[in-house]
């Protein structure tokens, strides 16, 4: 009986979240799919909104995004190797392991002020591409971690004993055993962490990046904005013209967000048929 109730309200809340999101999604393409256009994705920010674009917030997220993957994919793949297959047994491990988790919960404004403060400021890179690249880096890295020893952890002991029992080393039996395996899983979580800071506003606002320029990024040193500060810039404006630019953004956002999710899907399919072949 409790088991039966617990599912209707599951079911019950889990149809109300839907129909939440419907009529937002609804509500976003009736105001913003009149606004897209190829001269929208392609132009500039101005003061009138019927002249407005996107193109310098585009191409500031490909840069940002850019950055963040080379800074925390490596770092993150590497530290999951280390805590899974090499460090398990050792309190170091264990202690690294707990605050990993723990700085997977942290808000990501407290990322922000972490980045104007080191990046910023003590490092002096100032409020560049670089500066927003290795903030976002920072934020995903725990999740990166952390989806990372998820896959590391779901190939079969087996796998490993075998390898070892033909006379391969550890470092060969991870890399050419562990880590094809783990692949789908490694790419799915480390999409899906690229795909949240895509989306992050907070960090970025906090370490300085501009709300409005007429230009796209030329360098890792160059001044940025990105999409969701244009939303935000577009939204805090009275003018319905406006307004509808920002949602002609989100829309753009959310097909930039589908797609990496999209991608995260096929790759992960694509090696689990190679695997089973």
């Amino acid at each position: 009986m409790k088991e039966l109730a617990f599912r209707v309200v599951a079911l019950t809340v889990l149809f109300v979240a839907l129909a939440a999101l419907a009529a937002l999604l609804v509500d976003i393409g009736v105001d913003g799919a009149g606004r897209l256009s190829w001269d929208f994705l392609t132009g500039f920010p101005s003061r009138r909104a019927a002249n407005s674009g996107i193109w310098h917030a585009i191409s500031g997220s490909i840069f940002v995004i850019g950055v963040t993957g080379v800074l925390a994919v490596p770092v993150g793949v590497a530290a999951a190797i280390y805590l899974e297959e090499y460090g398990t047994r050792s309190k170091m491990a264990r202690l690294i392991e707990v605050n990993i988790t723990n700085l997977a919960a942290v808000p990501s404004i407290i990322y922000g002020l972490l980045g104007l403060g080191l990046f910023v400021r003590a490092l002096g890179l100032g409020r560049s591409v670089l500066a927003g690249g290795a903030t976002l880096a920072l934020l995903v890295l725990p999740v990166v971690i952390l989806s990372t020893r998820e896959s590391l952890r779901a190939v079969p002991k087996s796998i490993r004993e075998g390898s070892y029992a033909l006379g391969a080393t550890t470092w060969q039996t991870i890399w050419h055993q562990v880590l094809p395996m783990a692949l789908p899983g490694i790419l799915t979580g480390l999409i899906l962490a690229l795909s949240r800071a895509i989306g992050e506003t907070a960090p970025l606002i906090t370490i300085g990046a501009v709300t409005f320029v007429t230009f796209a990024p030329q360098s890792l040193s160059s001044a940025f904005t990105v999409l969701p500060i244009q939303i935000f810039n577009w939204v805090s404006r009275p003018q319905a013209d406006f307004q509808a630019n920002a949602a002609a953004a989100i829309i753009v956002l959310l097909a930039l967000l589908l797609t990496m999710n999209a991608v995260a899907v096929w790759l992960r399919d694509r090696y689990q048929k190679e695997r089973q072949a």
